[in-house]
C-alpha cells in the first residue's frame, strides 16, 4: 500500500515550488513596497524576494517583484519609470504631498491656461538638479532622512542630478487648481519634489495629490496583477528573460556552458551576439545575457571590446 503521507508531502512540495522569475504587482495604496515583498514571501513560500523600485505607501501602480535567483538581476533591468501624477496647487506641506502638515495655503491665478502650465512644466524637462523631499528614505549618517525629520531634526539634502525625459500635461482644472501630468523620468526622481518645485515656480505652492506608476523596470500596468491575499496559491511568474529583453544575448554551446558555470571567460565572434533592441558599444564593455539553447538564462556577462565575455552573474540550475 503506498505511503499516503509521503505522497501528500510531495504534492505540497510541487505546489509550493516557485520558478525564478518576475511578478508585476499593481501595488495598492496604504502599503509600503516592503509590505508587498513580505506578502509575496508568504504566498510563494520563498525567502529570496526583491523589488524593482520603491513606491511611497500612498502611491499605486507597477511594482516589479523578483523571485529566487531573478533577484540577483534586478540591477540589470531598465531604470527609467513612467508615472501619472495629480498635483494640487495652492498648498505647501511638510511632506510635499497631501499626507503632511499644511504649512502654507495660497490661492492660484484663475487666469492660468493650459499653455501656462505647459510652459512651467517645460522648465523641468531634461537633466536638472532636484532637491529630494526631507521626508525621504535617503540615508544621512547611516539613518533614513524621514526618521530624523520625525524626531524634529533638521536635515539638509543636497540636490541630485535627475532626468525628466518627458512631461505631458493630461488635464488642467483651473477651478480646483489641479493638474494631471504624465512623467517619464530617470531613477532617483522624486515626483513630490517636482510638485513642490512647480508650485514655487508658479508662486502659489503645490504638493502631490495622487501618484500611479505605470511603468518600471521595463514592465507595465498591462502585465500587473493585484497583490494576492496571504492564503492565495503560489503565483506563476514571468520568465527571467522577460525582464532582460532589452539586453544583447548569447546562446552558449554545451562546452561553453561548463566553462561559464565555473566562472571562466569565453572568446567570441561578434556575429554570435543578438541585439534585440540595443546596439553594442564597441569601445566599452557591454552587459550580455548568456542563455542555453532552450532559452534558460545562465547569467550576465561583461563583453569586453576584444570580444571576450567575462561572467558577471552566474546562475546555476539550482538557483
Amino acid at each position: 500500500m503506498p505511503d499516503v503521507t509521503f505522497a501528500m508531502s510531495q504534492a505540497c512540495k510541487v505546489l509550493t515550488e516557485v520558478v525564478p522569475g518576475f511578478l508585476v504587482i499593481d501595488k495598492p495604496t496604504g502599503l509600503t513596497s516592503h509590505d508587498c515583498v513580505r506578502r509575496i514571501r508568504q504566498v510563494c513560500k520563498i525567502r529570496r524576494v526583491g523589488h524593482g523600485g520603491t513606491l511611497d505607501p500612498a502611491a499605486t501602480g507597477v511594482l516589479p517583484i523578483a523571485l529566487g535567483s531573478a533577484a540577483r538581476l534586478l540591477r540589470f533591468l531598465p531604470g527609467d519609470k513612467i508615472y501619472k501624477a495629480v498635483i494640487q496647487l495652492g498648498l505647501h506641506t511638510s511632506t510635499n504631498d497631501l499626507h503632511g502638515e499644511i504649512l502654507i495655503r495660497q490661492g492660484w491665478s484663475q487666469e492660468y491656461k493650459d499653455t501656462t502650465i505647459m510652459h512651467a512644466l517645460a522648465h523641468f524637462q531634461g537633466t536638472i538638479q532636484q532637491r529630494p523631499p526631507q521626508v525621504s528614505a535617503i540615508h544621512i549618517d547611516g539613518e533614513r532622512a524621514y526618521k530624523k525629520v520625525r524626531r524634529g531634526e533638521a536635515v539638509n539634502l543636497s540636490p541630485r542630478l535627475v532626468t525628466l525625459h518627458r512631461l505631458t500635461l493630461l488635464e488642467w482644472d483651473p477651478d480646483n487648481g489641479q493638474l494631471q501630468v504624465e512623467i517619464h523620468c530617470s531613477p532617483g526622481t522624486y515626483i513630490r519634489s517636482l510638485a513642490r518645485d512647480l508650485g514655487e515656480l508658479l508662486g502659489c505652492g503645490a504638493c502631490l495629490a495622487g501618484l500611479q506608476r505605470t511603468e518600471a523596470a521595463g514592465f507595465g500596468l498591462a502585465q500587473a496583477i493585484p497583490l494576492p491575499n496571504i492564503d492565495a496559491m503560489p503565483l506563476q511568474p514571468l520568465s527571467i528573460l522577460s525582464g532582460l529583453s532589452h539586453m544583447p544575448r548569447l546562446c552558449l554551446q554545451e562546452s561553453e556552458q561548463k566553462c561559464w558555470c565555473h566562472g571562466h571567460h569565453l572568446t567570441l565572434q561578434m556575429s554570435r551576439i543578438e541585439c534585440p533592441s540595443t546596439s553594442l558599444n564597441e569601445t566599452s564593455p557591454n552587459s550580455v545575457v548568456a542563455l542555453t539553447e532552450d532559452g534558460r538564462v545562465l547569467g550576465i556577462g561583461l563583453l569586453a571590446p576584444d570580444w571576450v565575455l567575462h561572467p558577471k552573474v552566474v546562475l546555476n540550475a539550482t538557483d
